[in-house]
């Protein structure tokens, strides 16, 4: 058996993805072969692996970090929320259905788990969450037979004492697979001793006995006046800081949650070039609620003088030269909220003015003349915006797919996960095959719409989209001619490399995920230092 890794964190957003991309590529560069793992994702930023399965975004850029190809055993169970109270479970890259909160984390039924053989979908509706543990647990071990060391992730914080029993992605793997724990702090956000020492005094004394050390992330200023309080936690916790990590822009590529497009902030923090052309774009992005895979449009604001900025007025789409309507869980409730706001009234005046509009995946949908819904939102018949000649009709089955085609002469590649199906029936065929034959999408005008996620990511066909986007918006934009968006995000990813392989203990990490957690750490009570 491999060796392995937990990170966890004090909270949500601690900087757990980040680190765990920064220790497989650190460790990737030192010849290891390693691999990310996350055994519960909640997110609609999602990814379609090559064998078709649908996992976390976060895992496939941290596989990517691994120099490995992501696979749904790095990420067994994705929980997509439709709103506030239920999600899609999605289980080993396929949905199974929806449940509520409730639902998925109640404790329905009796015994320990599904019968012998059970499938993953057989053991959610049996209707013991905990269960899944089974199939986490087996990924795990899969991993950990085929890879030298397993990186794993936590989600929100292991100190969650309400779902603990129940719990199959902190200290439920942690225990389980005997791995040593690393927690993560903010330091940024304030609050990161107590949040430490409250971390490990809420865990059991079973939990607390993996629970290595700590890592302190976006750390600002001279590090030798923090070494004091990382003394004084040593001193109260018997638990060392593995390292402290400064604060860097622009480092959280392809977050969970959140409304963040970290590469476009990571170019617009550094030293940003001119455009080639005269003029810049400037692109809005409706913040539809549910919005999924925003990481579409990192690829876009990658490009010297396209500034992107999302929007939730309608009196913002006013100098912007391209609207983009991004993906969403909630496709009919976007169009509610677009009609709301009055976005809906000023996207349509772009498209007869000859502005341009581009729908992506559920924005792609919505632009159309219809919707008949009976699986997302159940609402039934929907006019949607008239923009495009496209109607669409929600099935149950989920399209998961990595298409590759050609688009305004240039190859694309993409990838689909949706429940609409289109219907196009006028307009130009967006995307194609090498043969000319239409694959996805439509266009009419300056009206662009596509089920493909991740299109813009192909250099060669975001090139000529925008130079189209510049002409019909009469700007003097040229888009840079040597942008490789794969390039920006190889440099990225070494960039998490080099703060791990900087400002941690590498040796000392290497020891904790080879040997595990060391012997005879104490156990905190809670309230101890009172």
């Amino acid at each position: 058996m491999s060796g392995g890794l937990l990170i966890a964190g004090t909270t949500s957003d601690a900087g757990k993805s980040v680190v765990t991309a920064g220790i497989c590529r650190w460790l990737a560069r030192q010849g290891v072969k390693v691999a990310p793992f996350k055994a519960q994702n909640m997110s609609l930023n999602s990814f379609v692996t090559r064998e078709g399965a649908e996992i976390g975004r976060a895992q496939a850029m941290q596989a990517q970090a691994a120099r490995v190809e992501p696979t749904a055993l790095m990420n067994p169970v994705l929980l997509k929320p439709g709103g506030d109270r239920t999600s899609q479970v999605v289980l080993m890259g396929r949905p199974v259905g929806e449940m509520s909160a409730r639902g998925f984390f109640g404790t329905a039924g009796s015994g320990t788990g599904a019968p012998g053989g059970a499938s993953p979908g057989d053991r959610l509706r049996g209707g013991r969450q905990e269960a899944l543990l089974a199939t986490v647990l087996d990924c795990l071990a899969t991993l950990r037979g085929t890879y030298d060391a397993v990186i794993c992730e936590g989600a929100g914080s292991p100190a969650e004492i309400n779902l603990r029993r129940t719990d199959i992605v902190n200290m439920g793997v942690a225990r389980n697979a005997g791995l040593p724990v690393l927690v993560v702090g903010d330091i940024d956000r304030g609050g990161v001793f107590a949040s430490f020492f409250g971390t490990v005094a809420l865990l059991s004394p079973e939990d607390q006995a993996l629970v290595a050390g700590f890592l302190v992330n976006k750390f600002r200023g001279d590090v030798s006046l923090l070494e004091p309080g990382l003394d004084m936690l040593h001193g109260l916790t018997g638990r060392r800081t593995y390292g402290v990590l400064p604060f860097r822009h622009g480092l959280g590529i392809d977050e969970e949650d959140g409304l963040r497009v970290s590469l476009r902030g990571a170019v617009r923090e550094s030293a940003v070039s001119a455009p080639v052309g005269a003029d810049v774009l400037r692109v809005a992005v409706c913040a539809i609620p549910l919005m999924s895979n925003f990481t579409d449009v990192d690829a876009l604001a990658a490009e010297p003088g396209v500034v992107v900025r999302f929007v939730d007025r309608a009196e913002e789409l006013a100098d912007a030269d391209l609207v983009v309507v991004p993906g969403t869980r909630g496709t009919v409730e976007a169009l509610r909220w677009l009609r709301e706001r009055g976005l809906a009234d000023a996207i349509a005046r772009r498209a007869a003015e000859g502005r341009p509009v581009l729908g992506v995946c559920g924005g792609y949908q919505l632009l159309g003349d219809h919707i008949e819904d009976e699986v997302e939102s159940r609402a039934g018949h929907v006019d949607g915006l008239g923009l495009l000649p496209v109607r669409v009709r929600f099935a149950r089955e989920k399209t998961l797919a990595r298409p590759v085609g050609t688009a305004l002469g240039e190859h694309v590649e993409g990838y689909e996960i949706h429940h609409g199906v289109a219907e196009v029936t006028g307009g130009e065929t967006f995307m194609s095959d090498a043969a000319g034959a239409g694959l996805d999408g439509c266009r009419v005008g300056a009206v662009w719409g596509t089920h493909w996620h991740g299109s813009l990511e192909s250099d060669g066909f975001r090139r000529a989209f925008l130079r189209e986007v510049a002409a019909a918006a009469g700007r003097r934009f040229v888009p840079a001619p040597d942008t490789s968006f794969a390039a920006l995000r190889e440099e990225q990813l070494d960039r998490l490399g080099d703060l791990i392989e900087e400002h941690a203990d590498t040796d000392a990490l290497w020891r904790l995920i080879e040997s595990g957690a060391p012997q005879g750490l104490p156990f905190i009570p809670p309230g101890a230092p009172a």
